[in-house]
């Protein structure tokens, strides 16, 4: 095993950076193998069109016509950049992507074939769904689940595959996939937020949530994460002893990135452009080999395909560059592990970003409209908010001093918490023409020039204000963002319908105006926003105390977490936004439950074997040699042998102590894995993961780690974090 360490070493150090060839101009290629908007007035008859994008723009429903017309057209220009296979691509409950490819060919009788995709094929299809998991809604041997299709993101080529964005659904009707309650809860915001809207605004008719991803990622060379099993297996290094140089010196973010991850980079910008994905900013992250790559904001659907097809693309990518790509949220141990800021906004069909002020007093009391509601949803719904970013991954990355905390709160800074307070003093009831003027010109208009000055960004804050977005830093990198975006706007969904119920009634029961009315709801809820508002250091013990006396939730672990899907409250939410019903959210509940038992699980095991079978046979191996050192010193010195040496005794002793606790504890693990596994209740199952069994990671761990300092370089199996961290 050492000598398969060492080859990889020398392969990596020995590899030439990849040329790769592109053009200047990245608007050249944008687009090219997407079934977009340019592309249909090519291709499709004006009916055609216009059907596509009724149903884009308006939610219409395509009839059986028009999706025969588009679906031959798709085929043309398919084949014309030479397609030979076609795939309902989807995204199931296993957090990534699936796809079926079938041919365009068929045969017709008599020899003769012919190339065909008619709109049956387009519209829907049934896979095979018996492997997918589901949470209950079905039995295992009924296998039927259907795939339809979502106009409302392009169709696109890769490879020689046309690949049509679909939802997936049970037999029965129930979502088996990410996409089908995200769009109702995109449905359900752009609902509730418009009718909000024309209390400023007559010509609002929609109103599109938007979302801009940060993804983070490391690379790492393709020999030397396959000489680790843990790697192979977890997507992680469950040993490793840190480097003496780790990212102490700060000296890797924002640097000069490295050519080969260079050459990455552009070898993934060039396919993201030709499939659509706007990747705008690359760069190095904080720890060794990390980095980002952000695109420009789009529409919410379209961005979370966009970046569910991003993540099967750069494992890709990288493989042509002999790179590996770590999506962990916490690959290695010592350095900072990798997020996924999700930026959210709302925007008008009439260009109006609803969470950036305008240059009218009216428009930005539509801004704080649109941020106080945004700060209440999230208030009310903290736990469930947490629960969406729950996972076995995200767990290790989450308050570990680089990451926000389990504990949600709200920036919003220093200047914009002044105008709130300023807000809290209206008056309640009816307003004179002297506060009105006070409010509107001194308070609500001098907001643009407020935030000019509010740039300052809290790292530790899990949902921050940043100008004109809301920023939800506590995304893992491997997640899809589907499941957070889900229930963002879903719980603002449900708070803009609750603000205009109370505004109306205002209006229509005290005889309110309609500014008064506003003013007097935003400030109660502004009086009960103050547990959620935090300004300060996120990782300190004095505000898990101080959130704790706030009411403010703080559940450090997936299997509590995950509670709160369950919650009447979520289930009341989901139901009555209708999102989700309470067999789709309890199905849900069942499948993240039992991934985080599975993934430990998996750990554990690998994490057995890589100690039991590489680890200590190894370090019997050095001592072994000491051994046989010590034997040797005693034939030359004889009674004095001890004298030269008690260094090797010493250490014959300590590996001795380190063996004997690896077993141990490796025993340990494996029977509290054996009484969990008895475990029926899937719950109760996690519970018993998390808390019996993943505490010996952390014990077995540590004694590998002091052999690795130990054992002989030259005969260690596993490729060292100095290695795998600074191989370029």
């Amino acid at each position: 095993m050492g000598q398969l360490r060492f080859k990889a070493i020398e392969l990596a150090q020995s590899r030439n950076p990849i040329d790769v060839k592109e053009t200047n101009k990245r608007s050249e290629i944008f687009g090219k193998n997407v079934f977009n908007e340019s592309t249909m007035r090519q291709y499709l008859t004006k009916e055609a069109l216009k059907g596509v994008m009724s149903a884009i723009e308006h939610g219409k429903k395509i009839d059986r016509k028009i999706a025969n017309q588009v679906s031959s057209a798709m085929k043309e220009w398919a084949l014309s950049k030479g397609v030979t296979h076609y795939t309902h691509w989807f995204q199931p409950l296993t957090g990534a992507t699936a796809e079926k490819h079938d041919a365009f060919f068929e045969t017709i009788g008599g020899g003769l074939a012919i190339e065909r995709f008619d709109g049956d094929q387009l519209a829907q299809q049934e896979p095979d769904a018996s492997s997918f998991p589901s949470g209950g809604i079905r039995n295992t041997f009924e296998a039927r689940g259907y795939t339809a299709w979502d106009p409302t993101s392009p169709a696109f080529i890769y490879g020689t595959t046309l690949c049509i964005p679909t939802i997936f659904v049970a037999y029965t009707g129930e979502a088996l996939d990410n996409k089908t309650p995200l769009l109702k809860a995109l449905h359900a915001v752009d609902k509730a937020a418009t009718e909000v809207c024309k209390y400023f605004d007559k010509n609002v008719k929609k109103v599109t949530s938007s979302l801009g991803w940060e993804q983070e990622y490391f690379l790492v060379d393709k020999a030397l994460a396959g000489s680790r099993p843990d790697i192979t297996l977890t997507g992680r290094t469950l040993l490793g002893h840190s480097p003496a140089k780790g990212q102490q010196l700060d000296d890797h973010y924002f640097g000069s990135i490295p050519s080969r991850a260079l050459n990455f980079m552009r070898d993934l910008e060039t396919e993201s452009m030709l499939l659509g994905i706007p990747v705008k900013t690359r760069h190095n992250e904080v720890a060794p080999n990390q980095f980002e790559l952000a695109p420009i904001f789009e529409e919410c659907n379209l961005a979370v395909d966009h970046n569910s097809l991003l993540m099967d693309i750069m494992g890709k990518v990288a493989s042509r560059h002999n790179f590996k790509i770590l999506l962990h949220e916490k690959p290695f141990a010592g350095v900072n592990g990798s997020g996924k800021h999700n930026n959210w906004s709302l925007s008008t069909d009439t260009g109006i970003n609803l969470l950036g002020p305008g240059k009218t007093p009216m428009s930005n009391l539509q801004f704080l409209t649109f941020f106080i509601n945004t700060i209440k949803a999230v208030y009310n719904y903290e736990e469930l908010l947490r629960a969406a970013i729950a996972s076995a991954s995200n767990d290790h990355r989450l308050g570990a001093n680089e990451a926000p905390p389990a504990i949600i709160s709200v920036f919003i800074g220093e200047q914009l918490s002044k105008v709130l307070d300023e807000l809290e003093g209206v008056t309640k009831g009816k307003l004179s023409p002297e506060e009105k003027t006070e409010l509107k010109l001194n308070v609500v208009g001098k907001i643009p020039d407020v935030l000019l000055d509010n740039t300052d960004r809290n790292r530790t804050s899990p949902f921050a204000f940043t100008g004109n977005k809301f920023e939800f830093r506590a995304v893992g990198s491997s997640a899809n963002c589907a499941n957070p975006m889900t229930v963002l706007n879903s719980i603002v969904a449900k708070q803009l319908k609750d603000f205009k119920l109370e505004v109306d009634a205002l209006i229509d029961e005290k005889g309110l105006k309609k500014d008064e009315a506003i003013f007097n709801v935003l400030r109660e809820y502004i009086k009960s926003l103050k547990n959620i508002l935090f300004e300060g250091n996120g990782y300190s013990e004095e505000w898990e105390k101080e959130a704790k006396k706030r009411g403010l939730s703080n559940n450090k672990t997936t299997p509590k977490a995950l509670k709160a899907r369950i919650s009447k409250k979520a289930i009341e939410l989901f139901e009555e936004m209708d999102v989700m019903s309470r067999v789709e959210i309890e199905a849900r509940y069942e499948i993240e439950i039992e991934e985080y038992t599975m993934r430990i699980q998996i750990e554990s095991r690998v994490l057995g074997d890589i100690a039991g079978n590489h680890v200590v046979p190894t370090a019997v191996r050095y001592q072994n040699m000491l051994i046989e050192n010590v034997s040797g010193l005693k034939e030359i010195f004889d009674n004095n042998f001890e004298k030269y040496a008690s260094e090797q005794i010493l250490l014959i002793e300590k590996i001795s102590e380190h063996i004997e606790a690896i077993h141990s504890k490796i025993d340990e693990m494996i029977a509290a894995r054996k009484e969990a596994n008895k475990i029926e209740n899937a719950v109760a199952k996690a519970e018993a993961y998390c808390f019996k069994v993943k505490p010996f990671f952390d014990e077995i761990r540590y004694h590998c780690d002091k052999l690795e300092l130990m054992v002989d370089d030259e005969i260690w199996p596993l490729t060292k974090y100095r290695e795998l961290l600074f191989t370029r």
